[in-house]
């Protein structure tokens, strides 16, 4: 959306520039005060989406804004407590963690519970791994069967805008509103089995930034056109690793900030359908040595938000289970998200969320920095459902 903001706006300047240069030819002011009537600056109108996120700002105590961060993990097999997560604590999305046959319209009766359970507070956002390949987690009546990633890379363009909009039809008729995909990583070819979390399983729409950016940008456009948000995975990129976060601590010792991975996910952000962004776990040697992508602002602010201009909802990978992550206490892991510019907290284990809600209130109560962080954090994730519908009117 940033390009239309710009082009808007040197608009403007251009524009006053030909209105100055056409009143050139009035008589120079004679230094006497108008007496005749003057006009009042009219009043901006009122931005209906700001007013709905002011509005479900101002219904929220500071708990329930934290807890608007965190999308928590229920099993497929049990979506039961995913109720008291929305009506209780007021959890900003569910995510359905595994496998299910159940049949799109049954799914679509239980997301509906929980919009019920929501009130006349945010609706959650209803997330699920629905990529294709190995990785699908819904493949019941009303979910078509998905081919992988490299064979929907494979697909002619019609082919593949096909089989987008049948996933975002799919998928909206269930409820869901995010699907986490579609997979950014570049992984070069002939390195594929060597790549343990994306090609080793074909994940990956392509060995280039170029095939992977036209494949994956159509999936985003089937998605949107049925209401779905896309995410963009895993950035900074996890093409170039060879074990996967969820079971190991991994560094990328290639990957630069210039890198083609890097470049693909900032041409992907920059979409009119908003799609969010996923942070990888790993951690990036050459980018910021220190830290795991998930908890670094230099990958979060410097590199995803002002190099490549990215001002939307940032979503870490899992934070709960991930064995990336278990040497970090489990509420520091939320609030070292947050501090690094992320927006919306992923884990897969539900039981984590009061310790990572708790530990950010601590901080946020005691650090007036990190508490605008939160703020900022809060306003991009409801902008975010304002915009997918997911607010009451104000």
């Amino acid at each position: 959306m940033q390009p239309l903001r710009s082009r808007s706006f040197a608009a403007g300047i251009l524009l006053s520039l030909v209105l100055g240069a056409c009143s050139s030819g009035e008589p120079e002011s004679t230094g006497t005060a108008s007496t005749g009537p003057t006009t009042a600056e009219p009043k901006p109108t009122p931005d209906p989406l700001h007013q709905r996120v002011d509005a479900a700002l101002a219904r929220l105590d500071r708990r329930r804004q934290v807890a608007q961060l965190i999308v928590a993990g229920v099993p497929l097999s049990d979506l039961s407590p995913a109720d008291a997560l929305v009506r209780d604590l007021g959890a900003g999305g569910i995510f359905l963690a595994g496998r299910s046959t159940v049949p799109a319209g049954e799914l679509a009766a239980t997301t509906a519970r929980w919009t019920e359970a929501a009130g006349s507070g945010p609706r959650p956002w209803v997330a699920v791994d629905q990529e294709g390949g190995a990785v699908q987690a819904l493949s019941g009546p009303g979910f078509p069967e998905l081919p992988s990633a490299v064979d929907q890379g494979l697909l002619p363009p019609p082919d593949l805008a096909d089989l987008a909009d049948g996933l975002g039809a799919s998928l909206a008729a269930a409820g869901i509103t995010v699907n986490l995909a579609p997979v950014v990583d570049v992984v070069p070819a002939g390195t594929e089995s060597g790549n343990a979390p994306i090609g080793a399983h074909e994940r990956q729409y392509g060995s280039t930034a170029a095939d992977v950016v036209r494949a994956a940008g159509a999936v985003v456009d089937g998605q949107a056109a049925h209401g779905v948000t896309a995410t963009l995975k895993h950035f900074p990129g996890l093409g170039r690793v060879t074990e996967n976060t969820d079971v190991a601590v991994v560094t990328d010792t290639v990957t630069t900030r210039d890198d083609e991975q890097v470049a693909a996910f900032g041409t992907l952000a920059g979409s009119p359908a908003e799609p969010f962004v996923m942070t990888a776990s790993a951690v990036y040697a050459l980018i910021d040595p220190a830290a795991p992508a998930a908890f670094s602002p230099v990958v979060v602010t410097d590199v995803l938000r002002e190099q490549l201009g990215f001002d939307g909802v940032v979503i870490s990978d899992d934070l709960g289970a991930a064995v990336a992550v278990q040497d970090v206490p489990v509420g520091e892991r939320a609030v070292r998200f947050l501090a690094a510019g992320g927006t919306l907290i992923l884990t897969v284990d539900a039981g984590t969320v009061p310790e990572m809600v708790d530990a950010v209130l601590a901080r946020d109560a005691s650090d007036p920095s990190f508490a605008d962080q939160v703020d900022a954090a809060v306003r991009t994730s409801l902008t975010a459902k304002a915009s997918a519908g997911l607010l009451p009117p104000a």
